[in-house]
């Protein structure tokens, strides 16, 4: 097994709001993802060789700050979209913080009510 997560879907009550907070926290446009009955975007990653995921609106996926916590990839230094995050209509909830050689973290909750994390090696 390469990785324990293979896709993740992250939930939204607002899907274009979503979209716009995702698309600001990491600097690109959202792709859509036809699909028949939800609204679906695929968040920035490599389909073939890692892990992404992508944002939902649709019957039973309902945000959270109480399940599972995702780490989402903050790129070499997560501050750049960690300061994002307010502007985009969301909230830091713990600022950027050492986790020691594993490099750092940060929580915050998007625009939708998920409680997220970003991680980074700086």
């Amino acid at each position: 097994m390469k990785n324990s997560i293979n896709w993740f879907e992250i939930p939204a009550t607002d899907f274009e709001r979503a979209k716009k907070f995702y698309g600001k926290l990491f600097d690109t446009e959202i792709e859509i993802m036809p699909h028949p009955e939800m609204k679906y975007g695929i968040l920035p990653g490599d389909m073939e060789n890692g892990v992404t995921g992508g944002i939902v609106e649709g019957p039973g996926f309902e945000p959270s700050d109480k399940g599972p916590l995702i780490y989402l990839n903050g790129g070499e230094d997560l501050s750049g979209p960690l300061s994002r995050v307010e502007e985009a209509g969301g909230k830091v909830v713990l600022p950027k913080t050492s986790i020691g050689s594993n490099g750092f973290m940060a929580h915050f909750i998007d625009s939708e009510g998920n409680k997220i994390a970003l991680h980074s090696t700086k």
